[in-house]
């Protein structure tokens, strides 16, 4: 179907200029900021790829500053099967968890920590980061951001998506990319945003994610880019990530993100244990499709009345 989002050979792409696979770097030669934009930390989640190989493919270069362009997990991209689309998420690690020290300077190998120590240096490098995912359920993009004010004046300046989801206190359930080094320290400057773009195999969803890119590298200077006018956006806050403990995970009801539940309403059973909406009730996000013991299960957020 046409409208299906598929996979494209990257082998062109290997072989940037950076010393590293699948990273390609454009410095302009004058002063400004580096801007990295990232696609696959996900292996199935393809609008990334359509983001960085239009970025490639059209010969977006800098005037100012400094672009690096990345495809994170390739490997895991590369094993996707139609038959399992959510099974090439990941070979061994999810990869947007173990951007920790912790984990980095461990012991424990894998391809995605592999991959995440060789693409470390790349992200230290950056002023600002954009990572680019989609999501197993098709509803509306939002961005993913930790709570500090440049990151929401950064996501609302750019205007698309217009749903935020801020992180008081971080995911909860790992370290992302976006939470990597100073990206995590309320006194830095950077700006690091996760873009959800969509359902994983739409391609509107890998649509919004070139434009989204666009916009990005243009809110830093990188390129000419037009302001659009948005609406304000709609912002929720994290409450909890609940991480599946059981083998025996299931939603109460059929959900597919964005649902919202009165206090104390049965969201999800993991086992025997009910999983419950907190006091004040709250908004699901990203109810996993694909349950398996230490993967998220559903995020609650409210809605922050700004």
């Amino acid at each position: 179907m046409n409208d299906i989002l598929k996979p494209r050979d990257l082998a062109a792409y290997r072989q940037g200029n950076t010393g590293i696979d699948y990273v390609h770097r454009f410095d302009s030669g004058r002063p400004g900021p580096h801007v990295l934009v990232n696609a696959l930390t996900h292996g199935n989640e393809f609008c990334g790829m359509v983001a960085a190989c239009h970025l490639l493919d059209t010969g977006v270069r800098p005037r100012i500053g400094t672009l690096t362009v990345s495809f994170a997990n390739v490997a895991a991209y590369e094993s996707f099967d139609p038959a399992r689309p959510l099974a090439s998420r990941l070979l061994v690690h999810n990869m947007n968890r173990i951007w920790s020290a912790q984990w980095l300077d461990g012991t424990e190998d894998s391809p995605e920590l592999r991959r995440a120590r060789e693409l470390r240096p790349v992200v230290a490098a950056a002023d600002h980061v954009l990572d680019l995912h989609s999501t197993s359920a098709d509803v509306q993009a939002f961005w993913v951001y930790q709570d500090h004010a440049r990151n929401a004046a950064a996501a609302c300046a750019i205007g698309q998506p217009q749903v935020h989801l801020v992180m008081p206190g971080g995911l909860g359930s790992g370290t992302p990319l976006i939470e990597h080094g100073r990206f995590a320290d309320p006194g830095y400057a950077g700006v690091s945003l996760v873009a959800e773009c969509g359902g994983h195999f739409r391609r509107e969803t890998g649509a919004l994610a070139v434009e989204v890119a666009l916009d990005f590298i243009g809110h830093f200077g990188l390129i000419e880019r037009a302001r659009v006018p948005r609406p304000a956006p709609r912002r929720y806050r994290l409450l909890r990530t609940v991480v599946i403990r059981t083998p025996h995970w299931r939603f109460e009801r059929p959900v597919s993100g964005f649902e919202s539940f009165e206090a104390g309403e049965v969201i999800a059973w993991d086992g025997d244990e009910a999983v419950r909406a907190p006091d004040g009730g709250c908004t699901i996000l990203m109810p996993t499709k694909n349950p398996y013991v230490g993967n998220e299960g559903v995020y609650l957020a409210q809605a922050l009345g700004d």
